[in-house]
């Protein structure tokens, strides 16, 4: 678990780059491309277990492809480009609370009172690590700050629906069919802005970077490690996430933080690691669901 979130760190290294030479959505498109080339050959195996399912489901893999994967990380590559390369990374850990929110609102789950216990702070904890003074806000930060929160958002929405869907599809198919059908719709945005399908031969290795190693591979590991992990350990190795981030965006990108950022980022990781011991151990869980389909792992990118 914590070599997989510790992948996920390595967005910021490899995503930066990029984004500093190609437009977001070129990015995202050859993202997409090299993941379905990988799973190619799970594709057709993918497309039976979606007909087999009912239009709920199949409207449902639509916005995981389209929403939560493709404009999702358009969004997040987006937020680097306007942003540092430490706040989207960890910015993303509030994931969960999205996640909560949205099962409240598509799922039926009911949210108890005692989740603005956790819902407060982390908001708190977001809101000083995206400014460096909290009390003088610009609009740049702003913006790197939203496009960062929307992608966690968009996430967050594809969880809960691969959580609807995986009670009649396995986890690997959904992750095909996410990818699958992702890549149609990051290349209909590249042509919406008018930017360019091609990328030089320079920037191969960053987006075969990117794309298998925080992408396919860690998310692989993530899979391959809950199974055998307690849901209360696998939250403190999701840890290694927002901790890599900072050291490689301060020790290789020459990002910077002030001390009210450090307070922000301790508050969101405790806040989520909280909340995550909360929901496993709890008597009264802040989220209870109306029945019991079979889980879908909150706070990775899936």
């Amino acid at each position: 678990m914590a070599i997989a979130a510790a992948l996920w760190g390595t967005d910021g290294l490899l995503r930066l780059p990029l984004a500093t030479d190609l437009p977001a959505s070129t990015v995202v498109f050859w993202e997409h491309l090299i993941i379905v080339a990988v799973l190619a050959a799970f594709v057709p195996r993918a497309v039976r277990a979606l007909a087999r399912c009912g239009l709920r489901e199949r409207i449902a893999v639509l916005i995981i492809g389209g929403g939560s994967s493709a404009l999702a990380t358009a969004l997040f590559t987006a937020a680097f480009q306007t942003g540092d390369a430490i706040t989207p990374l960890v910015l993303q850990k509030l994931q969960p609370l999205f996640a909560m929110f949205a099962a409240w609102a598509v799922l039926g789950e009911r949210l108890r009172g005692g989740y603005v216990f956790f819902a407060a702070p982390a908001v708190a904890g977001a809101w000083l690590l995206a400014f460096a003074d909290p009390l003088d806000v610009h609009v740049s930060a702003a913006r790197a700050a939203l496009l960062a929160l929307g992608a966690a958002a968009l996430w967050a929405a594809g969880t809960v629906l691969g959580r609807m869907v995986s009670t009649r599809m396995p986890s690997r198919d959904v992750t095909t069919l996410r990818f699958s059908v992702g890549l149609p719709v990051a290349a209909i945005i590249v042509a919406a802005q008018g930017n360019p399908f091609t990328v030089g031969w320079e920037n191969a290795p960053g987006l075969l970077g990117l794309a298998l190693i925080p992408g396919l591979l860690a998310l692989s590991l993530y899979y391959v490690g809950l199974r055998a992990t307690p849901a209360a350990r696998a939250t403190l190795g999701e840890l290694a996430y927002p901790a890599t981030a900072v050291v490689i965006g301060v020790s290789f990108l020459d990002e910077t933080m002030s001390a009210t950022q450090w307070i922000g980022l301790v508050l969101v990781v405790s806040t989520v690691t909280a909340l995550g011991w909360h929901e496993r151990r709890a008597r009264r869980d802040p989220v209870v669901a109306p029945s019991d389909p079979e889980p879908v792992p909150v706070g990775g990118r899936e």
